[in-house]
């Protein structure tokens, strides 16, 4: 069966956007560490498919499909041409059309297209956000694998993924030059 695994940003105070969706605080002028952009690259390779939210799929998908076909010289070309040829599955509530290569619209119930979705033979799964889509695949524990980028700025307020308390078995944890650290969670069952 293949793992949903959820990558975040986080801060240090644990907020994943800031209260109005902020997300300033995630490229920090002059913090790139290129072993960071590997270990991003790397795990959307140990993928095939994307999970998304209908609000973060629309600038997202044209967003990679621009680095992808017009900045071969930019360090986010590898990622960006993944992002592009990875099948995106995007839910929505509405029967809003969302254009780009490799996407799929879906408005079923949630947790049975995630189960479906496993189930079926390929790589993993990997949800990217937003905050509500994340936090309605971790209020029905669907995610398998957390991967939490803490970066090195708090913001005081903001939004959370957690809805109520889950227990956590940390496998790995990795720091980068640029104060950011990559820590790697597994739910405990109980």
């Amino acid at each position: 069966m293949r793992k949903l695994k959820l990558q975040m940003q986080m801060t240090i105070d644990g907020f994943v956007a800031g209260p109005n969706g902020e997300n300033d605080w995630v490229f920090l002028p002059g913090k790139q560490d290129p072993a960071a952009l590997q270990f991003t690259t790397d795990m959307a390779d140990s993928c095939d498919t994307i999970l998304s939210g209908s609000s973060l799929a629309n600038g997202w998908v044209d967003h990679w499909q621009n680095i992808a076909d017009n900045q071969p010289d930019s360090p986010w070309n590898p990622f960006a041409k993944l992002m592009v040829s990875h099948r995106k599955v995007v839910f929505t509530r509405s029967n809003a059309e969302i254009a780009g290569p490799n996407v799929e619209v879906e408005n079923r119930d949630l947790a049975t297209v995630v189960q479906e979705l496993k189930s079926q033979p390929g790589k993993d799964i990997i949800v990217y956000g937003g905050v509500k889509f994340a936090r309605s695949l971790i209020d029905l524990n669907l995610i398998d694998e957390y991967y939490m980028i803490v970066n090195p700025v708090a913001i005081g307020t903001g939004q959370t993924i957690f809805n109520e308390k889950k227990i956590m078995q940390l496998e790995e944890s990795r720091t980068y030059t640029n104060g950011k650290v990559m820590n790697k969670y597994v739910p405990v069952a109980g």
